[in-house]
């Protein structure tokens, strides 16, 4: 064995040390738990501080009591909903989940303590601006809020249809809430607005909308919800938005039929359909029309339930289209949209008219998309035009002014000849 291998002989230890070493090791034998700690505040907590003396037989109830509450259910834990033991990943996860709901409460009086301090800085700026600039200072954060415009509503519905509840997982439904809420943030900050509605609202969505969510889809203006499903949600919309020709609601897209008489606008009514949209489908939408109801599958699955919404309108004799992602993007994957990014593209239309436009803003980057090289050059070849127009008109000014020279040449050379 090499010297520099050879294991060190371990250090004599003062009396001193080996005092301090043997105080410690009986400090942490006596030390309670953080279970028991728990236990004994509990106790406390529940004898409201009274300064009862606590005995060792109700902490080891307490404290069994605790470990209880904290081991999953027999059998229902240990298992998933189809009977099946759970991973180390699956109990890693539920873990994790059981912990984030734990701290629900602190995390809320977290976020009031985040709004009231916003409030009070907002407040301390408004002061600070009337001192330096007098009362007609605003912060910019106010002028902005002044100069926003309401959004003008349109008659055209989006339906989300949400009757697969039954088809999706617990993260997949909390996946569908997600972008049920984005839904109705988009359109409402949007410029120019659909009617938004949800139908067949119920089952375990529904419970998550009126239990974690508080039931605040309640107040939520603008946007619907039906326990019936999408054809007669369809019906019902026909009704509101028959509402909106009192006043001008034909702007943004549809600004093309402002103009139109009152029959004119009884016919456009009555041609108003019902459209589902599906992947699957071999009609394409070339554009939204006024009256019309646009329904959106309100299904997160990963690819499991092929065709499923193209089969359900099939089945209720629903027209069924494809937005025209084909027409205007070259995709390097699956052209299934999530139902906000669908919603979220069809309201950009309305403000644009403009499918290119619509899907560069909203396509997500994972997807790849670019528009065709035929939409692409489109304003190139606009710009080219324009180009050559002014290149035309340069020619023929520079034209005139050769004109102008040679007339003046020869009235020289003329007068040079009457002279002499």
């Amino acid at each position: 064995m090499e010297g520099d291998e050879r294991p060190q002989k371990m250090r004599k230890l003062s009396n001193d040390q080996r005092e301090a070493i043997q105080s410690d090791s009986d400090a942490a034998k006596n030390a309670p738990t953080v279970t028991e700690t728990q236990s004994v505040n509990e106790i406390d907590a529940s004898h409201g501080n009274n300064g009862e003396i606590v005995t060792e037989k109700d902490l080891a109830q307490t404290s069994n009591a605790a470990k209880a509450s904290d081991a999953p259910p027999a059998g229902s834990a240990a298992v998933d909903s189809d009977g099946k033991p759970l991973s180390k990943n699956q109990l890693k996860k539920l873990r994790k989940k059981q912990e984030w709901e734990a701290g629900r409460e602190e995390r809320k009086i977290i976020r009031k303590e985040k709004v009231v301090a916003k409030r009070e800085r907002k407040r301390e700026a408004r002061e600070q601006a009337k001192a330096e600039g007098g009362d007609d200072q605003q912060t910019s954060e106010e002028k902005r809020i002044r100069h926003v415009t309401r959004p003008v509503q349109l008659p055209v519905t989006f339906i989300l249809d949400c009757d697969f509840d039954n088809l999706m997982r617990d993260n997949e439904r909390i996946s569908l809430a997600s972008q049920i809420t984005r839904c109705y943030s988009d359109n409402k900050n949007s410029k120019f607005r659909s009617h938004l509605a949800v139908s067949s609202f119920g089952g375990h969505l529904k419970d998550r909308f009126e239990g974690l969510l508080n039931g605040v889809y309640k107040s939520w203006k603008g946007m619907r919800f039906f326990d019936e499903d999408f054809v007669e949600t369809a019906e019902k919309a026909k009704e509101w938005m028959a509402a909106d020709t009192n006043g001008k609601p034909f702007k943004g897209a549809f600004a093309k039929y402002a103009n139109l008489e009152p029959a004119k606008i009884d016919e456009l009514k009555e041609q108003g359909e019902v459209v589902y949209l599906s992947s699957e489908s071999d009609d394409t939408l070339t554009e939204l029309k006024p009256f019309s109801t646009y329904i959106i599958g309100g299904l997160v699955d990963k690819n499991r339930e092929k065709g499923i919404c193209h089969k359900r309108a099939v089945q209720r004799n629903v027209r069924t289209a494809k937005l025209p992602i084909g027409d205007y993007l070259e995709m390097s994957s699956r052209k299934v949209l999530a139902t906000n990014h669908v919603n979220e593209i069809m309201v950009h239309w309305l403000e644009c008219g403009d499918w290119g436009e619509a899907f560069m803003k909203v396509m997500p980057k994972r997807k790849g998309g670019k528009l065709r090289e035929a939409n692409a050059s489109g304003e190139a070849e606009e710009d080219a035009v324009e180009a050559g127009a002014e290149d035309e008109e340069a020619l023929k000014g520079e034209v005139e002014k050769v004109a102008e020279v040679g007339t003046e040449e020869q009235t020289l050379k003329s007068s040079e000849v009457a002279a002499s």
